[in-house]
C-alpha cells in the first residue's frame, strides 16, 4: 500500500511546481463541445465510500481528491464517476467554468487563487473536449451534493493514484490504443477521469512529463 500523502503546504507547493513545469496541451474544438472539470484537492476528513479503502480518524489529514457519482436523472453518462464539471458557457474561460461547476455541483465556492494549474485537454468519443483544472479545495471543506446533478461525493485518498497496479491498460478490438483505467479500492475509473487522474499523478506528484490524450475510453462510453 502506498504511503499516505499529507494535506499540507508542502503538497500544495509540490503540485503547483509540477504543474508550472508542465506545458498543458489544448485540443482543437473541431465542432466538439467544450467542458471544464475541477480536479480538487482536499483533506480526507470523512470516509470515501469506495470499496475497500480503509478509513479512521487518524486519516483526517491525509490528502484526497473529490470524485462524484453523477445523478441518475441526467440525460448523459448518468450514474458514472466524474469530477465536478460541465460545459464552458459563452464568454466564460476554463478556470471560471471549473470553479462555477465546483460550486454548483458540490457547494464548494473558491476563487481563482485556489487554482494550481492545468492539465492537458482530453477529447472524448462522445463529442467533448475536456479541460482539467487543478484546484486546492482547502482543509475540512464542506461538500454538499446538488441532487439535480450529483448522487454522491467521494473523497479518494491521493495515495490511491500511486498504487503499484496503476495504471491498467486494457486492449480493445475497437481501437489501436488501450483503454486507460485507474484502480480505486476494489473498483476502478476509466478515461476520461482516469486520464486526468493518471496525468495528475505523473506530472504533479512524480514530476514526469506524460501525455494521455491517446488513451481510449471504454467502448460503452463512446456514445
Amino acid at each position: 500500500m502506498p504511503a499516505r500523502i499529507q494535506f499540507d503546504r508542502e503538497l500544495r507547493d509540490r503540485v503547483a511546481a509540477g504543474l508550472a513545469a508542465h506545458d498543458a496541451v489544448m485540443q482543437p474544438r473541431e465542432g466538439r463541445k467544450h467542458a471544464a472539470v475541477a480536479f480538487t484537492l482536499v483533506n480526507q476528513a470523512t470516509a470515501p465510500g469506495i470499496a475497500n479503502i480503509p478509513f479512521s480518524e487518524k486519516n483526517r489529514d491525509e490528502a484526497a481528491f473529490i470524485l462524484t457519482i453523477r445523478a441518475a436523472r441526467l440525460s448523459s453518462h448518468a450514474g458514472q464517476r466524474a469530477f465536478p464539471g460541465g460545459r464552458v458557457d459563452p464568454g466564460e474561460d476554463v478556470i471560471g467554468a471549473a470553479l462555477r461547476e465546483l460550486r454548483e455541483e458540490v457547494g464548494l465556492a473558491l476563487g481563482p487563487d485556489s487554482v494550481l494549474g492545468r492539465l492537458d485537454d482530453y477529447a472524448t468519443r462522445s463529442g467533448y473536449v475536456i479541460s482539467p483544472v487543478v484546484v486546492w479545495g482547502g482543509r475540512d471543506a464542506v461538500l454538499t451534493p446538488n441532487p439535480d446533478e450529483v448522487a454522491r461525493i467521494h473523497r479518494i485518498p491521493l495515495s490511491e493514484l500511486l498504487r503499484d497496479d496503476a495504471p491498467i491498460l486494457e486492449p480493445i478490438p475497437e481501437s489501436e490504443h488501450p483503454v486507460l483505467k485507474m484502480p480505486l479500492g476494489d473498483e476502478w475509473v476509466a478515461a476520461p477521469s482516469a486520464a486526468v487522474s493518471y496525468q495528475f499523478r505523473e506530472v504533479a506528484l512524480l514530476g514526469r512529463p506524460t501525455r494521455v490524450a491517446h488513451f481510449e475510453q471504454p467502448y460503452f462510453a463512446w456514445k
